[in-house]
């Protein structure tokens, strides 16, 4: 998900549901595209106008044949030649990105 739709190419705009945050609130999901970063492009991404973060799970960087691993404290995305794209820390569930896609 990302609420920067300048990250997204073929995107269609379309309503598709919505997403509940853990605060209980809710936003409607407007569309979705392809996030495509040099030559990793990460499929079906949501655009959820007002989101401030990229929000990605582990299956997304699968799909795209990305490398993910994790240690106590961090986790890795890389690509097949072992080039970190991604590096975040992690806290609880939730992985904290300290590089992030820009448009």
């Amino acid at each position: 998900m990302t609420g920067n739709l300048k990250l997204l190419c073929n995107f269609v705009e379309k309503f598709l549901g919505t997403v509940r945050f853990g605060n209980d609130q809710f936003a409607p999901i407007l569309s979705n595209g392809d996030l495509v970063q040099g030559n990793v492009t990460i499929n079906r991404v949501y655009y959820v106008e007002g989101l401030n973060h990229n929000l990605f799970s582990v299956g997304q960087f699968c799909d795209a044949d990305l490398e993910v691993s994790f240690r106590k404290s961090t986790c890795f995305v890389r690509d097949l030649q072992g080039n970190d794209l991604l590096t975040g820390h992690t806290n609880s569930s939730m992985v904290m990105a300290s590089k992030a896609f820009s448009s």
